[in-house]
């Protein structure tokens, strides 16, 4: 017995009539006869009873008819679901990411990434740079959102997003009023960071960029979470340097401005283990590239209408 009997036992049951069940399966009405015939041999009971004028199903029938189509419906289940796995649209996929992920490129991505494969199981966890590299290593997490990563073999990085810095400050203070701010006018304001350890850490990369500045920052807060962070900076507790992205939390108490007097930047990074074989993992990477290549185009777009209004404000000048 196998599947391909099934099939036709069920066009049989359900016509009640060869001729027209061969029409349905596209087979001679003799071959669909012997199928049939065979089937009944092999389960030693008679499905069907049938005459020269018509074709009725037995009682032994109906009750393998009700198992048939349960047959059928988990097989074609299965061949979909193995399709879908195939071609990158179902499975499990288990991400890490930094908390500053979340307040730019991630929700976009996953918008995408949900409606072209819907039926992958997704797992979020907000993670430490150290923590995404042991679990890429440990393959606890597939994919990792990141900054300022150490070399780590056997793990691929890709650029998602540069940014420049900026400093956060409560809105009353007095570097708030200026639309820019150089990193060497902090040298006497306490800083809220993070932990300094495990190493590589964002702090460790602040001191560095302080220093250059010629200053060592003063910590007098650490946390772990961006919104604490935040919260001290309002309460005029210390101020904070953080990627552009989080000036998109909009905080009345809170302002963001431009880091200027020396070349820095953050960049936030994708790391996989190199030739992964997940169909997931790589349709995730696909839709994450061609969200970034989006936003590319859009600020390139909005770059270029910035100059030619620019231009055309100083050709009217001159007329």
């Amino acid at each position: 017995m196998d599947l391909r009997q099934l099939r036709y036992f069920v066009a049989v049951a359900e016509e009640l009539h060869f001729g027209h069940a061969a029409q349905r399966l596209r087979i001679a009405q003799p071959a669909l006869s012997r199928q049939i015939q065979a089937l009944e041999k092999d389960l030693l009971v008679q499905l069907l009873f049938r005459n020269r004028r018509r074709v009725q199903i037995t009682p032994a029938g109906q009750v393998f008819l009700d198992r048939a189509r349960q047959i059928l419906a988990r097989a074609d289940e299965a061949v979909l679901a193995a399709q879908r796995a195939g071609g990158g649209v179902s499975g499990t996929l288990n991400l890490g990411f930094v908390g500053s992920a979340t307040y730019d490129v991630l929700p976009g991505v996953l918008r995408e990434f949900l409606h072209a494969a819907p039926h992958v199981d997704l797992t979020l966890s907000e993670m430490t740079v150290h923590a995404q590299l042991e679990a890429l290593i440990e393959k606890r997490i597939d994919i990792g959102l990141l900054r300022l990563p150490a070399k780590t073999e056997g793990l691929v990085f890709r650029t998602i997003a540069r940014e420049p810095l900026y400093v956060a400050l409560p809105s009353s203070h007095r570097l708030a009023q200026l639309p820019s701010v150089p990193l060497s006018a902090l040298s006497e304001e306490p800083f809220v960071l993070y932990p300094d350890h495990p190493r590589p850490s964002w702090t460790e990369y602040v001191i560095g960029l302080c220093q250059r500045a010629g200053f060592r920052p003063v910590v007098v807060q650490r946390t772990v979470e961006i919104q604490t962070t935040l919260s001290l900076v309002a309460a005029g507790i210390g101020l904070s340097i953080v990627p552009k992205c989080i000036g998109n939390l909009q905080r009345k108490d809170v302002v963001f401005r431009r880091l200027t007097g020396v070349r820095a930047h953050t960049e936030l990074l994708a790391a996989y283990r190199e030739r992964d074989p997940s169909p997931v993992v790589q349709t995730f990477l696909k839709v994450l590239w061609r969200r970034v290549r989006a936003q590319k185009h859009g600020e390139s777009r909005t770059h270029n209408t910035s100059m030619d209004s620019e231009a055309l404000v100083r050709h009217s000048a001159k007329d």
